[in-house]
């Protein structure tokens, strides 16, 4: 995984400059510098947009009694695809342009919700829940024999100060 994201900060910027400097030559230095200021705005305004569209969708579900799951999964790629747009670079932004439109974050979600269920189903992910500080047996373990972990201290705001 290190290795990966070492890749992907080397390779993504490398690749985003060059893509700036041949787009400076075909259309000059302030086009592209004016580019690039217009994509971060085209990407705050849309961001925005989206994201007000997908709260107000999350709080419908929930007055509604229903998880809101794809709603939260929309938020967050909305909230990567805005990151992506307000990020200087073209590759960036075509990426952060897929992840905004609901055409394409709809097939982005299938695809993050099929792989979510086939690393669960085949056990290479867990979803581990963790209630005050204990944790639930893990039943791979066999010497898991039941909940474990400390208790957390009391907040000091919980203390009484008339000590």
């Amino acid at each position: 995984m290190g290795a990966r994201l070492f890749l992907l900060f080397l390779i993504v910027p490398a690749v985003e400059l060059a893509l700036l400097l041949q787009i400076g030559r075909w259309i000059g230095l302030w086009p592209t510098i004016g580019l690039i200021f217009a994509t971060a705005l085209a990407g705050s305004f849309l961001a925005r947009r989206e994201g007000m569209a997908t709260w107000r969708a999350f709080r419908q579900r929930l007055a509604e009694g229903k998880l809101p799951g794809r709603e939260l999964i929309d938020g967050v790629l909305i909230l990567l695809a805005g990151a992506l747009l307000i990020t200087p670079g073209v590759l960036t932004d075509l990426l952060g342009l897929i992840g905004l439109l609901p055409p394409t974050r709809a097939l982005i979600r299938r695809y993050l919700m099929r792989r979510l269920q086939q690393a669960l189903q085949q056990q290479t992910a867990r979803l581990y829940v963790s209630f005050g500080g204990f944790t639930p047996p893990d039943p791979a373990d066999p010497d898991s024999s039941g909940w474990s972990g400390q208790a957390r201290p009391r907040p000091h705001y919980l203390e009484d100060d008339r000590r």
